[in-house]
């Protein structure tokens, strides 16, 4: 089966990106190219084209690809709901919740269908891709494993192993797990590279020969920083650092402990004219926000409970009563109404939460989930916006007499009776850019005429470039089998 892939000596290691280049270079190249995930573990999801859910991540590697997104792509998706327990999306599908120790003991029965969606990525394609998840050397959970090694062995695909020198220690990182996995895992490795160098790379040949002699593996490369990552779609929350624009409207976004879609505030990021803050736990919302976001969560109730305990709802009203404004996205909408109600223990325990109470709507958690794509128009300024839907949960009230949309002529979304909260299920909306222009306008923001889509394209070309000038990619792309 044609392909290769990336495994990295750890989590954030830079695997995402490297595929996403990889796979725009092969696309360069005239080869027909998909990327592959056989696990993710993330709440920031996206809507496929074959109306499913995967990660984030893979849905920028398909964008690379120049694919639409498939739920082949990623077949296994853990969405953390808790500490202990995940949502379990099995190719595009929500199975059930299951418990960390539960995991361990579900998790062998789910190659077949990483197989069969690996299998059908393959017939359709010159070459696909795969990105790994973690790393290989958390050897304690090799038993099972369907990320990692598992995986490269049971589909008989050649791994390259990337280290990330920018965290230090990669010496040890490649060396190490080359010392604690398998012999017949290691024999699937065929090279690594070092990632994320800052400074004179000639500097690293010294380590870089030691890690080649003390692992009989071949070296790929070293790839140097690339700022430019930070424009396109974040996968982590935790990417989400200290603002490098300081433009003179603030608006700052709350990072629930179970945050999901977080990624919708990415091309607001961007614009020069706001200041984007994310608002951390033990930290008050920024009194001088002209826009408060409740983005999307994965546990609504839970993260209803998480905002009070922030002290986050006082600082809420109290911004409401300054002449603030407030728009809150999926689960976001459903804290802004007057009470969440799961009776069917969907995200918990069964039971009724009391809302924020800042719109006169409902919500009730029901089995079905709503995925799909959307293409909307915004009530307040007929704007289109082009999103999606991933939710649980049905809202109504009388302020969806005043929708946030239309959606094929049905309204979408609520809003109070001065305008100044809104809600809307809509995801991805501040990437329609005449969208977000009138939605800067109406917050008194100038809007730059950010094309943020083809900004995406435009990275998405330069990190093709980049890979190109300091790897080996002919070589790499020669190892797939």
């Amino acid at each position: 089966m044609p392909a290769l892939m990336i495994q990295g000596t750890g989590s954030d290691v830079g695997k995402s990106l490297l595929v996403a280049g990889l796979c725009r270079a092969a696309l360069r190249r005239g080869l027909s190219v998909a990327p592959f995930k056989p696990q993710n573990m993330s709440n920031n999801a996206a809507v496929t084209a074959d109306g499913g859910e995967i990660g984030r991540a893979q849905a920028l590697q398909a964008r690379a690809a120049g694919l639409e997104p498939l739920t082949d792509m990623n077949p296994v998706l853990l969405k953390p709901e808790s500490d202990q327990g995940s949502q379990v999306i099995v190719q595009g599908r929500r199975v059930g919740t299951l418990k960390a120790r539960d995991w361990f003991d579900r998790k062998p029965a789910l190659m077949a269908p990483v197989l069969d969606s690996f299998a059908r990525l393959t017939a359709a394609h010159d070459l696909v891709i795969v990105e790994g998840a973690g790393s290989p050397a958390e050897v304690n959970l090799r038993t099972g494993d369907i990320a990692n090694m598992g995986f490269a062995r049971a589909a008989d695909v050649p791994v390259v192993l990337a280290g990330d020198i920018d965290r230090g220690g990669v010496i040890a990182q490649i060396v190490g797990t080359r010392a604690v996995i398998d012999p017949e895992d290691a024999a699937m490795v065929a090279g690594f590279l070092v990632n994320k160098f800052r400074g004179d790379v000639r500097l690293f040949d010294d380590g870089y020969r030691l890690i080649e002699t003390h692992t009989g593996w071949r070296g790929f490369g070293v790839v140097p920083f690339f700022p430019q990552a930070a424009l396109l779609p974040a996968e982590d929350a935790l990417d989400m650092k200290t603002p490098t624009r300081t433009g003179p409207v603030t608006v700052a976004w709350l990072a629930f402990s179970r945050v999901a879609n977080f990624d919708d505030l990415d091309p607001l990021k961007q614009e020069p004219g706001l200041t984007v803050v994310m608002v951390r736990p033990g930290q008050p919302i920024p009194a001088n926000a002209a826009l408060v976001i409740l983005p999307g969560t994965k546990s609504t109730r839970g993260d209803l409970a998480f905002l009070r305990s922030q002290g986050w709802d006082v600082d809420l009203i109290a911004h409401h009563r300054r002449g603030g404004r407030i728009l809150g996205i999926c689960g976001g909408y459903q804290m802004l109404g007057r009470s969440v109600a799961d009776p069917l223990g969907l995200e918990g325990e069964p039971g009724v939460t009391r809302g924020l109470g800042l719109l006169d709507v409902e919500t009730v958690m029901t089995p079905d989930k709503r995925l799909t794509r959307i293409a909307a128009r915004h009530a307040a300024t007929a704007e289109a916006i082009e999103g999606y839907e991933i939710h649980i949960g049905a809202t109504d009230g009388p302020d969806c007499a005043r929708p946030f949309a239309h959606v094929e002529g049905r309204p979408e979304g609520a809003s109070s009776p001065d305008g100044r909260v809104t809600g809307s299920y809509l995801h991805g909306m501040f990437t329609s850019d005449g969208f977000r222009a009138a939605f800067l306008r109406a917050l008194g923001a100038q809007a730059s005429g950010l094309a943020y889509g083809a900004g995406v394209e435009a990275v998405l070309d330069a990190l093709a470039d980049h890979l190109e000038a300091h790897l080996d990619v002919a070589g790499l792309l020669a190892l797939a089998r």
